[in-house]
């Protein structure tokens, strides 16, 4: 391997120096800034600040809204990371077997990345929006009482609905990737020797995908986590009755709306360590199973 050797000491710490900057201006510093809110406690009126030590962890822990707020971020997650990653995979699939426009299909496929969460957010509160909805009004033709300001489990669907149709793009094109890395001397033996094509799949194509797979595995639970608060927050804003309530927006809701700032930053610490804890956990042991080849 071929060393690189710079005329200059200082050289290599000015190249590293924006981005060292960088991370620690938008991540050390926050994070040590939430470490520090989570032990104090202000009083009304930003006054008066006391150190409290872990009382704001325990008042956490402790809140039924809290708790809530775990279980809907779990089954958010699940859905959303879940029909993602399917749904690409099954677009990615279809567009190796397209010949002609395959350039055109992929771009299509492509364009919705480029869009805001909020923008997308509230493209799809538009067409499911009960009043006056382009694909609400057929639900209603249907007999289904769509009116997801109301019902919990139909704002969970539709903010369910809007990540994964943001995320869907960014999960395709890495499949696609993946895909066209395959050899394709593998899936000609394997329909020489009478494989359909499904069992060439889910045998050959699916485990060669594995570190593609793994990797957007944890992309798309960091995305779940805390990319789709502007989702959550232009189309249901928590609601209804706390259905869509998600540990990020908790964080934003105690914080920035009741400013209960103490709080707030113990569950950005609990939310910093479910994250890091659950990246260690699936690298540590779902990575033991993905073959790189």
């Amino acid at each position: 391997m071929r060393r690189t050797v710079f005329p200059h000491k200082l050289l290599p710490w000015l190249l590293l120096a924006p981005q060292l900057a960088i991370t620690l201006i938008f991540f050390y510093w926050p994070a040590a800034q939430a470490f520090r809110q989570s032990v104090l406690r202000e009083d009304a009126f930003g006054l008066k600040t006391t150190f409290v030590g872990l009382a704001n962890f325990r008042k956490v822990l402790s809140d039924p809204n809290y708790l809530n707020s775990v279980r809907v971020t779990v089954v958010f997650s699940v859905l959303v990371a879940f029909c993602a990653m399917a749904i690409a995979l099954f677009l990615a699939v279809q567009a190796e077997k397209i010949i002609r426009g395959k350039g055109f299909y992929r771009t299509l496929m492509i364009w919705p990345y480029a869009v805001a969460p909020a923008i997308a957010g509230m493209l799809w509160l538009f067409m499911f929006n009960p009043s006056f909805g382009t694909l609400a009004w057929p639900l209603r033709q249907m007999g289904i009482y769509w009116n997801p300001l109301l019902d919990g489990e139909q704002a969970m669907a539709l903010v369910v609905a809007a990540a994964t149709w943001k995320q869907i793009s960014y999960n395709f094109l890495f499949f696609v990737a993946g895909l066209q890395a395959i050899p394709r001397s593998l899936l000609e033996a394997a329909a020489i020797d009478g494989a359909s094509r499904r069992h060439a799949f889910w045998t050959i194509t699916f485990p060669l995908l594995a570190p593609t797979t793994f990797f957007l595995l944890v992309v798309n639970t960091v995305y779940a986590l805390f990319d789709t608060f502007g989702i959550i927050h232009a189309v249901t804003g928590g609601g209804p009755g706390k259905a869509t309530e998600t540990l990020v927006y908790k964080v934003y809701n105690d914080g920035f709306v009741n400013l209960i700032m103490g709080d707030s930053a113990a569950q950005s610490v609990i939310l910093m360590i479910i994250v890091i804890a659950l990246t260690a956990f699936q690298f540590r042991f779902i990575e033991r199973r993905v073959h790189y080849g």
